[in-house]
């Protein structure tokens, strides 16, 4: 478990352990220290104009999976976890491999008193279909199978993947304070977006009922939790 990480930090992780081959499951749970801006790997074009627009201080970076942007921050937990090839945990694709993270933190939320679910694959086909809110160059502006809404439909936990023929990284996002989504969308150029991704989204802190969890304790947790499923 890594405290007060920065994105280069995960970044170099995952990197290191893929270009020396993954033998073993590995994890670590990161606590950022301050807002950075990731772009998805297809969003590389923008990092120049989104560091202009971005205040300064503010990191931009872009991360070697796809999917949308993300605010790192104190108010996001990150995990990253490392397979070897033919792993059990990898399913029988690209989709049913995040089952497992999905579903490990829907137990973990749970466990704090949030009514979480990870979305199966027919039900995050339906609520795309039918979704003419979502914010598409946001990762918590969409849906994608296995992330993990709470009771009312909002976004909590993000999840993203790379593939390489030494192993398969795994990526997780959770939202346990509330986002700084104006300053992610006005980066992005974006700024009528906010208010939607706040309407999309929501906090571990901000759920009915939750338990007040510190990001220390929700990382701890989360930590425990890995080394059940995996250790």
């Amino acid at each position: 478990m890594r405290v007060d990480a920065t994105i280069a930090d995960e970044h170099a992780w995952c990197a290191d352990a893929l270009a020396a081959g993954v033998t073993r499951p590995r994890w670590r749970v990161w606590a950022y220290r301050d807002a950075e801006i990731v772009l998805g790997c297809s969003q590389r074009g923008l990092r120049e104009a989104v560091a202009r627009r971005a205040p300064v201080g503010v990191a931009v970076s872009v991360r070697a999976s796809g999917g949308g942007a993300v605010l790192a921050g104190p108010w996001l937990l990150g995990v990253s976890v490392v397979l070897p090839p033919g792993h059990r945990l990898l399913g029988e694709g690209l989709v049913d491999s995040y089952r497992w993270l999905g579903k490990l933190h829907v137990r973990v939320l749970r466990e704090a008193g949030i009514d979480a679910h990870a979305l199966d694959p027919r039900q995050a086909r339906a609520r795309v279909a039918n979704d003419g809110a979502a914010v598409r160059w946001a990762c918590f502006g969409g849906l994608s199978p296995w992330e993990v809404m709470d009771a009312d439909g909002r976004k909590l936990t993000g999840l993203a993947q790379q593939r390489r023929r030494t192993g398969v990284a795994f990526s997780a996002g959770t939202l346990v304070a509330r986002s700084d989504w104006t300053l992610l969308c006005d980066a992005l150029g974006e700024p009528g977006d906010a208010a939607r991704l706040a309407a999309r989204t929501v906090a571990c802190a901000d759920v009915r009922g939750a338990a007040r969890v510190s990001a220390q304790a929700w990382a701890e947790r989360i930590d425990a939790a890995l080394g059940e499923d995996l250790g």
